[in-house]
């Protein structure tokens, strides 16, 4: 994993302070993995595998259903049990209906260090203050920049000029240097990224109607950049 220091620096000043850590940024920039960049700086830190504690809002598996009083009592059931700060890590809350209440709840009862992601087509920065009262600090994330593209494709044998007309071509979406897609394949899945984050993120949450006229609209201004 890429270290993504640029994060990684406005993270480390809040780390054990009494501030939610929010992550924001368009799906699949990177939020997850920092999460797990986190955990590392953590175990550094000399915190032990027993103080993290993390859950995916997004998966089929939790340990409750997605109800808020059932996630209540099944986190007081863990928490309650121990005995050293415990660091927990929320990723995609927002799938958790009324999962502010269940944040601040957890602040205000016990000693935790608390990191939580969400997609920014729902947890919109004007929204977080509502949500979280001001006690929460907002890390935007994006896609990789060049130099970490460079920094990522540093054991290659690509010239620095090719690597920069692969990433004006491309972009920095990190699942795209992971398996170092190009061509027909990394198109496809931007494809896929762009209708995920326009016609359905953005679509829903404005309610249009009209989607095909919609995306006329929007390719029609991105022309123009």
């Amino acid at each position: 994993m890429i270290k993504r220091e640029l994060y990684m620096k406005k993270v480390r000043p809040f780390i054990d302070k009494d501030i939610i850590k929010v992550m924001t940024g368009i799906r699949r920039c990177g939020k997850s993995v920092m999460l797990k960049l986190i955990q590392q700086e953590l175990f550094s830190m000399g915190r032990t595998k027993e103080q993290i504690f993390s859950l995916n809002f997004e998966s089929q598996l939790l340990p409750f259903s997605r109800n808020i009083d059932a996630a209540s009592i099944y986190l007081q059931s863990i928490l309650q049990n121990t005995s050293s700060k415990m660091y927990l890590f929320f990723d995609e809350v927002q799938e958790l209906p009324g999962w502010e209440k269940l944040i601040n709840s957890l602040m205000i009862d016990f000693d935790v260090d608390i990191y939580i992601t969400g997609s920014n087509a729902y947890l919109l920065s004007s929204e977080l203050a509502t949500y979280l009262s001001g006690r929460y600090t907002e890390i935007r994330m994006y896609p990789f920049s060049f130099s970490e593209g460079l920094e990522i494709e540093a054991g290659t044998q690509q010239s620095e000029a090719d690597l920069f007309i692969k990433y004006i071509t491309y972009g920095g979406m990190p699942f795209l240097y992971q398996y170092q897609l190009q061509g027909q394949e990394a198109l496809q899945y931007l494809g896929d990224i762009f209708d995920s984050i326009i016609l359905k993120d953005v679509t829903q949450r404005n309610q249009i109607r009209d989607v095909g006229m919609f995306k006329k609209v929007l390719l029609y201004f991105i022309s123009g950049i």
